[in-house]
Order: structure tokens, then C-alpha cells, then sequence
């Protein structure tokens, strides 16, 4: 039975997972959305896990094409647990403008997993796409 075989990650021994530093290379929020909000909003969103025993102090910075970026984002993500962010709600330093293209680093004091995932809603049949982050 693999339940057997497996440690329990629950405990001491659980593994470290992740990298420091990641990288999301296309970022865009659309500005239109169709259906209900905040549901089916048209968003870009960040999924964090932290799978050490300390928690995981997150500083997001934001690159644009044709401005200085902007930083620093700061969340924080609990020891062994997830946080779903989207970029839309964003607001300190600022607000990240819909309809604009940005890249973004996710950069940690622990190890985490960043997947990217965006929304698109502008029209009846939804646009969802998926990824993990670059890290090296």
C-alpha cells in the first residue's frame, strides 16, 4: 500500500520543495469580464505553496514595457500551506493597470512553488490557462 511506503509529510521529516526565485515572463489583467464577480472576474493569479515549517515571506516585484518596475508586493504565506493571489488585488505600492502587459519575480525566504494562472473572461466562453513559474 503506498500509504505505507511514503513519510508522512505532516511530520519532522517533510520535504523541502521549491526554489527561492521564479520568474512569470507574460502577466496581462484583462479589463472586461463577463459573468459574475468576483467568480468569474477576469484575472492573473499567483499560487504559493510552502511546504517548510517556517513561514514564507513573499516579495513580489512588477515589470513593465514602457515604465520603472514596481515593488515591493509583500505577502506572507503560512508554514505547510497554500495562498492564491491575484493580481488584481494587488494595491500596495499600487495597483497593477488592467489591459497592460508585466512580468513579475516572486522571490522568497524559503523554498516555495509558484504556478501562474490566468483568467480570461471577456467573452461567454472562458479563457483558463495554467502554469509553473521559471526558477532555476
Amino acid at each position: 500500500m503506498i500509504k505505507e511506503k511514503l513519510p508522512d509529510i505532516s511530520q519532522n521529516d517533510s520535504p523541502v520543495l521549491g526554489k527561492t526565485h521564479w520568474a512569470i515572463a507574460d502577466g496581462y489583467i484583462p479589463g472586461q469580464s463577463n459573468g459574475p464577480i468576483p467568480e468569474l472576474e477576469s484575472h492573473d493569479t499567483i499560487c504559493i505553496l510552502n511546504s517548510t515549517k517556517t513561514d514564507a515571506h513573499i516579495r513580489i516585484t512588477i515589470f513593465y514595457v514602457d515604465r520603472e518596475p514596481s515593488a515591493p508586493y509583500e505577502i506572507l504565506v503560512p508554514a505547510q500551506r497554500t495562498k492564491h493571489i491575484r493580481f488584481n488585488n494587488l494595491t500596495d505600492p499600487e495597483v497593477i493597470p488592467k489591459d497592460t502587459d508585466f512580468a513579475s519575480i516572486v522571490e522568497s525566504d524559503v523554498p516555495i512553488i509558484v504556478q501562474h494562472t490566468r483568467l480570461d473572461s471577456r467573452q461567454a466562453e472562458n479563457a483558463l490557462f495554467s502554469t509553473i513559474a521559471f526558477s532555476e
